[in-house]
């Protein structure tokens, strides 16, 4: 009977399927790098402290080394019935350098070790999200610049609401992903400490100095309770959350892009290299890019809803539940990665049709506000002036006319206050430019903010 690393106390060999159902090597052997990598600082450690010789400790780390070259060149063999990423590395770290390989999990458990693998692999991988965030952002801010006098129409209830520019419409976007971003850094300040030495849960008899073992690993910190240390995933959740409110983000985008795709909108050309065709209609250019990361929206909002449940019940503190934490936070984060990727380029690409943009942004009375505020800027109560232009909607709609097309006489048969200025005031462009406070549409105030964006971002 071949034993197990821990399998001292057991009489039977492990069942098969057993060895089926609990191993997770399959897929945490991602974690192998940053397995390492916290193992060759709890070994220099040992060295320090003198729980260890110099020149075991330096076997061992040559071996750990070893180790890493096989998993990067794709010749490390995984071997199922060691369980886990950790038994994995262990095991042929033992082949390598012999029966001081065993000496490396000396005052450290799983528990306090697959912890540390999650944070320092959290870290990594939330520093190439805020890469990819920022290079979605670049794509916004670039089609703002290059279309900052295309006009549009801007939507409440999905129904024509008032005049704004495209480029404010991108900069809406730009915002979404900045707050993602500051989401991203905040969860950092509770990946980045190290449970290292924390153990199963009630930390170690050996002299141990975790303040230079979370130094090496570039933790800011340590732990303060190792009990919570060996069992605190919320890390794990706040990180999947987070990817889910960029997937969100990106589902609204998705969604409008394929609405403004559509020949009823018109709004935009979409990339031939983002769009696919139809199998058996010649004609069809479907945006699946936008439909698939609508569709995987859900699927990241699923593991967020898994880790959640996983953790609701546990008692502290190790649960072998925790096991399940890995596969939510990979399939999250590899989702939201590809998704920001793929979405960058779909941005980048994209052309506004301005002249159709135009022309819906005329449309749906969205002129209306503009002729309300004229009337309580010469005096009349606001909501007075709400009755007023609605009676003018109404009777446009009789007549089968816009408000841009009415004659100052036709306005004047509602209130004596129109004058010559309200025919001026009837266009798009007009109507744009005539919010120009901070954080409006005004051609001045996106300008404005393109430029500090560009200030504080370095693009």
């Amino acid at each position: 009977m071949e034993k197990k690393l821990w399998g001292g106390r057991f009489k039977e060999s492990t069942n098969k399927l057993v060895e089926q159902f609990t191993e997770s090597v399959s897929y945490d052997k991602r974690l192998a790098p940053f397995d390492i990598a916290g193992s060759v600082a709890h070994v220099r450690m040992l060295a320090k402290q003198g729980i260890l010789s110099k020149e075991e400790a330096d076997r061992i780390v040559e071996g750990l080394h070893k180790v890493l070259e096989e998993v990067e060149s794709g010749k490390f063999e995984w071997k199922t019935e060691l369980e886990d990423v950790h038994m994995n590395v262990e095991k042929r770290l033992t082949e390598l350098v012999g029966p001081v390989g065993g000496k490396l999990h000396t005052g450290r458990s799983r528990n306090d070790q697959v912890a540390t693998d999650v944070r320092l692999y959290v870290r990594h991988e939330i520093e190439e999200v805020l890469k990819l965030l920022k290079e979605l952002r670049r794509a916004f801010l670039k089609q703002a610049e290059e279309h900052i006098d295309v006009v549009m129409p801007g939507y409440t209830h999905l129904q024509i609401a008032q005049p704004v520019l495209y480029s404010h419409h991108m900069l809406a976007y730009y915002h979404m992903f900045k707050r993602d971003e500051e989401r991203f850094r905040d969860t950092l300040k509770r990946v980045n400490v190290s449970p290292l030495g924390s153990a199963a849960l009630a930390g170690t008899s050996y002299p141990l100095d975790r303040e230079f073992t979370a130094e090496l690993l570039g933790f800011e910190g340590v732990t303060r309770n190792s009990m919570d240390a060996v069992s605190d995933r919320d890390f794990v959740a706040e990180t999947i959350f987070n990817c889910a409110m960029v997937m969100m983000h990106l589902s609204r985008l998705s969604e409008e892009l394929i609405l403004w795709s559509t020949e009823e909108f018109g709004f935009i050309e979409l990339p031939d290299a983002f769009c696919t065709g139809s199998s058996i209609m010649p004609q069809k250019k479907n945006p699946d890019v936008s439909e698939l990361t609508r569709g995987k929206t859900g699927r990241v909002y699923g593991d967020l809803m898994a880790i959640l449940t996983i953790l609701k019940g546990l008692p502290l503190t190790y649960n072998r539940d925790l096991q399940e934490d890995k596969e939510p936070l990979f399939d999250a984060l590899d989702t939201v990665k590809m998704a920001l990727k793929v979405n960058a380029l779909v941005v980048a690409g994209m052309k506004p049709k301005a002249e159709r943009m135009r022309e819906q942004a005329r449309k749906g009375f969205s002129l209306a506000t503009d002729l309300a505020d004229y009337l309580a800027k010469k005096g009349m109560p606001f909501r007075e002036a709400h009755r007023v232009v609605g009676e003018l909607v109404a009777y446009c709609l009789d007549t089968g006319k816009e408000l841009d097309q009415l004659t100052l006489e036709e306005f004047k048969r509602f209130s004596d206050l129109f004058g010559e200025d309200v025919l001026s005031l009837m266009s798009v462009e007009g109507s744009v430019n005539s919010r120009n406070v901070i954080g409006g549409t005004a051609r001045e105030q996106v300008l404005k903010e393109i430029e500090r964006i560009k200030s504080e971002e370095s693009f």
